[in-house]
Formats: C-alpha cells, structure tokens, sequence
C-alpha cells in the first residue's frame, strides 16, 4: 500500500512514526544544485542536504523499532577533478580544484557526509550513495536536456571535450538501490556510477549519432560561462571531470543492466520514441472518437 506523508526535511513531527519497522529509508533529500551559486541557493543546497539528514538520524534514534538500514544521498563530485586515474571508494582523492570550479560542492558534499557519519543509530546499517548524473526518461533531466541541444545542432564537445563524466541509467539505480537495501552486511561509502565513464567529446558523439546529426556546434569555455550565465546555472556541472568508478559495487556481485553509455542513451531512445508513437496513437483515437 502507498502512504504519502509530508515533511519539512528540518523538524521531527508525526511522520517519524512511519520509520516504525521499516526495511529502510532512501533520503534523495536536496535542494537542485541546477542554479546560480548565489548566497540564498548556497544556503538553501546546502542546508536541505545536512539538515534532512541530521533530522532523520534524530528520528531513526527514537525509533522503538528502527529501520533496518538507511541509504543517504551524496555525490560524486566530492572526488578530485581527474583526467589522469580513476576514483573508487578505497584511494578515490577528495578535494576540489580551481580549474574545476567546484570548491563550494565539495565543501557540501563534505558536511553532508560528516553530518550522515556522526548520526548514532546503533541498530541501523548505514550507506552513503555517492551518485553520478542519472539518465532517465523524466522530461527536464539530464537526457532530455542534452537530446534536445544535439536536435538544434549544439551537440559538440563542450569545452575542450577531456573532462570525464561519470553517470547510471536509471534503472541501474534503482536496481542498485534495491540491492545495497538486501545487502546486510554492506555500510559505510558507495559510488552509484556505471563502470566506465567517458571523455564528454565521445558522450556528445553519441547524442549526435543517435540523433542522426552529422554535425554538433562546439561550446567554448566562455561560450559555456555565457551560456551558464543565460541559463542560471553554473560552469562546473558540465567542465568539471569526474572519473568515478564503482569498485564496491562490482565487488558486491551487483551487475549492471547499462554498463555502457551507448546502451543507456539507445534503450532511453527507444523508449521516447515508443511514448510518443502511444501519445500519437490515443490522440488519433480521440479525434475519431
């Protein structure tokens, strides 16, 4: 049976008796980070983050009957700004990096799991998804942004097109997050990224060969600072290199459905395309009708 039941991801209330006997608790709980880094935004991502998390451990530890695990949100942008080796939960490096941009995510990434380590819930097994950019078919992500730039011919690399990105198919998430839930004897950092993240020149190639466009305008950097700028975003989520890896993971046994990018952009396709051809298709039934 579904249950929805509202929070303020800062303040304990009535919803904390619905952890009673849970098998577990996934806090994805933050605010977007696909924004201007302004002090309000600052604030609000990062206060989403440690405070939501801080409350659950509160809420857990009063638990008569606590859930037997609780799997907290992180990210993968906590590891360095790597070309040169690839980053695992073991001997990954956490720092940010000038060139990258990226000093005010790793400092959140930081807190949050500072804050998720120090929750004392003796009886509750605890694991931090360390997770990349997921690619679903939900309008407005990642997807959907990047197939509708390569449509209107601005499918080239961005920047100078090294810098690694590190991602998961949807499915593989939720398949891994099922699984790290009947893992008993797992704790402690994972990376939720599929096995083999790749340079952004070859993802943009794929976006185009999928699309069929022979040609993608390239992004300069300060074609892509302008278009930040435009958009309200900022530089980092795309020039940032993010070569992660999911060493845990694979050493689990979990096996992903989507290892490769190639496979996870063409299922993804396939899969808009068969929506759309079902939309098309009520919408001649209701013009006869």
């Amino acid at each position: 049976m579904h249950r929805t039941v509202f929070w303020d991801g800062e303040s304990l209330g009535d919803w904390r008796a619905e952890l009673e006997g849970a098998i577990a608790v996934v806090n994805l709980s933050g605010r977007s980070v696909d924004c201007r880094y302004h002090r309000r935004n600052r604030e609000q991502i990062m206060n989403s983050r440690v405070r939501s998390t801080r409350v659950l451990g509160k809420a857990i530890r009063q638990c008569e009957n606590p859930p037997g695990a609780w799997l907290n949100s992180s990210t993968a942008t906590i590891y360095r700004h790597s070309f040169d080796r690839k980053m695992d939960e073991w001997d990954g490096e956490i720092a940010s990096t000038p060139e990258a941009k990226d000093a005010f995510s790793v400092q959140v990434a930081r807190e949050w799991e500072q804050v998720f380590q120090e929750c004392d819930v003796p009886r509750t097994r605890k694991v931090a998804l360390r997770t990349a950019m997921v690619l679903g078919d939900d309008r407005g992500g990642v997807f959907h942004v990047l197939r509708r730039l390569t449509k209107l011919g601005l499918g080239g690399q961005m920047g100078k097109g090294r810098q690694f990105v590190s991602w998961i198919h949807q499915q593989d998430f939720c398949r891994a997050v099922e699984w790290l839930i009947l893992k008993e004897d797992f704790c402690g950092v994972v990376n939720l990224v599929a096995p083999h993240p790749l340079p952004n020149s070859q993802m943009m190639r794929l976006f185009r060969n999928t699309a069929d466009m022979r040609f993608g305008l390239p992004a300069t950097r300060w074609m892509l600072e302008l278009g930040a700028w435009l958009m309200r975003t900022e530089t980092e989520l795309i020039i940032k290199s993010r070569r992660v890896v999911p060493r845990r993971l694979l050493s689990s046994g979990f096996e992903f459905a989507f290892s490769e990018m190639s496979e996870a952009i063409q299922e993804l396709e396939l899969r808009l395309q068969g929506s759309n051809g079902a939309n098309g298709i009520r919408e001649m039934n209701e013009v006869k009708v």
